[in-house]
């Protein structure tokens, strides 16, 4: 559709806002939550097992089914199915959802099923393509496939859990579903302090808490499902008009949305021919820079996504713009300042959070230099949870995965300049390149169709959101003590330090961006 097709831009009605700005914060709640139990697993794991070559072969054998999850669940299915089940729901009523949820659900299944039998047969074949470099270690190699044919059954629970929550979310419910994946965080802390002490191989015991947890995560969902009446029939209808429509947009799809995944994963298996330690330094930066994403750039994606596909069914053109451009501000006014406060925080959390137990202060070290490396891209990755949505509420799979395939092969670019010199740290770094690149271009592609453009107002939105981040940057490096301080003391003075400045900070942004004349009420209409 050409720009000129299109009505100007004008706000959205404040009900329909307001209610966005709720659902926001209800699903940022509950990614919180989420998020601190998966800070205080991490904790744990790396407490109990340390940063070593069994911590890396359980990681690798969790990475894989984590990384098809996000393809096949939040990922590409969640992206194709959403849209589909809105203008279902919108256009054909109750009865025709419950059917083509029957059909996706039973169609769903059988692929799946067909996989994860696969994967159980060849988990070694597996584990040689994406951790080759473990073949030079015959007992890491061997532990990780056959963690890997305990942890990949996940697959098919998680997909199907996400499935139940992308129906709970388009019917308004985005509180259960977002709250799900605590069970997933807790199960694997009671295998870590509870199980791994009866397993003649401890870590053994967090690939069993993998697959408990995937059965706990689905039979969460049931209940809600069966409340709204979309508990599904499971009938393999690949024919249906419907079930096609989200698998032929689900296909292209599953490499476009998940390009970040997909560059992670290819950081793996570079990884995997790294110094031992070098998955678990990935694994950790990675996991506090999912912290900020997780809170916002998820919650405002899950959110705007069923709307953004009802707004293209009832082809309100100006309302869809509105709806980006307000979720484009609030992405630029938390990914900016989470970007800047963790590349100058990096190495004070990794020592506050995880420095004790088996975590060295080579590791804490390591660990910050990644997570310096990958802080930068918290932003670009947030920008990306905006604009694909911008693309898959419109049905358009094919756009994205052309700007896929080129921030992939940028990404290894990167990753093979880097990797030889600075080592996992390189990895990290190609990681927010190739994230910015991938950003640029989905934005580039709704400017040049005319679907989403920035605005004038967005001049003066960056000089206000310049002003307040300097200064709270400026107040973090006068702060934050030298790195002594955060290897010697211990970890109640640590985080009580780390938490302080924290709010330092955050206080320090909202206090110059209001000063700087910021509208806070823009934010709700």
């Amino acid at each position: 559709m050409s720009s000129s097709s299109l009505p100007p831009a004008t706000s959205p009605q404040p009900k329909a806002k307001s209610g966005l700005w709720r659902s926001t914060l209800i699903v940022s709640a509950m990614t919180m939550i989420s998020r601190i139990a998966g800070l205080v697993r991490d904790m744990v794991l790396l407490n109990v097992f340390g940063a070593d070559r069994m911590m890396d072969a359980f990681l690798v054998a969790f990475k894989i089914p984590n990384f098809l999850r996000r393809l096949f669940a939040e990922g590409a299915f969640a992206q194709a199915f959403v849209p589909v089940l809105s203008e279902y729901k919108s256009q054909r009523g109750d009865a025709a959802v419950r059917d083509l949820v029957s059909k996706v659900a039973g169609s769903l299944s059988l692929i799946l099923l067909s996989i994860t039998v696969f994967a159980v047969i060849a988990a070694p074949l597996i584990m040689w393509v994406f951790a080759p470099g473990f073949k030079s270690d015959p007992g890491k190699f061997n532990l990780a496939a056959d963690m890997l044919q305990i942890t990949f059954p996940y697959l098919l629970l998680i997909s199907l859990t996400a499935f139940a929550g992308g129906i709970l979310n388009s019917y308004g419910a985005f509180a259960l579903s977002s709250f799900t994946p605590v069970l997933l965080n807790l199960v694997m802390i009671a295998s870590a302090l509870f199980m791994a002490p009866h397993f003649d191989i401890p870590v053994m015991a967090l690939a069993w808490g993998v697959l408990i947890a995937g059965v706990a995560q689905l039979a969460f969902q049931i209940p809600a499902l069966y409340n709204i009446g979309m508990l599904p029939r499971f009938k393999v209808a690949f024919a249906d008009e419907g079930v096609k429509r989200i698998f032929t947009l689900m296909l292209p799809a599953m490499f476009g949305v998940s390009v970040s995944q997909i560059n992670l994963l290819l950081d793996t298996i570079l990884a995997s021919f790294l110094p031992s330690g070098s998955v678990s330094w990935l694994y950790t930066a990675e996991r506090l820079t999912e912290l900020p994403l997780g809170l916002i750039g998820i919650a405002v994606a899950t959110v705007i996504l069923p709307s953004l596909s009802t707004k293209v069914a009832e082809k309100a053109d100006a309302e869809f713009r509105a709806m980006i451009d307000w979720a484009l501000r609030i992405i630029v006014l938390v990914g900016v300042p989470a970007s800047l406060a963790m590349m100058v925080l990096a190495e004070p959390m990794i020592a506050a959070l995880f420095h004790h137990g088996k975590f060295t202060n080579n590791d804490v070290t390591m660990s910050s230099w990644a997570l310096q490396a990958l802080s930068g891209g918290i932003l670009a990755f947030m920008l990306i949870k905006v604009f694909a949505p911008g693309y898959y509420s419109r049905q358009d799979t094919r756009t994205p995965v052309k700007i896929g395939i080129v921030a992939m092969i940028s990404n290894m670019a990167f990753n093979l300049m880097l990797v030889w010199h600075f080592k996992h740290v390189g990895l990290a770094f190609a990681s927010t390149l190739s994230a910015f690149l991938n950003a640029g271009l989905l934005y580039w592609g709704l400017h040049k169709k005319g679907v989403y453009r920035l605005e004038r107002h967005w001049i003066a939105l960056g000089a206000r959101y310049f002003v307040a981040n300097a200064a709270m940057t400026t107040v973090l490096l006068v702060i934050t003590p030298p790195t002594e301080f955060w290897l010697t003391n211990g970890w109640g003075h640590k985080v009580g330090y780390l938490l302080a400045i924290c709010v330092a900070g955050a206080v320090t942004y909202v206090v110059a961006l209001t000063v700087a004349g910021y509208k806070w009420r823009d934010l709700k209409h």
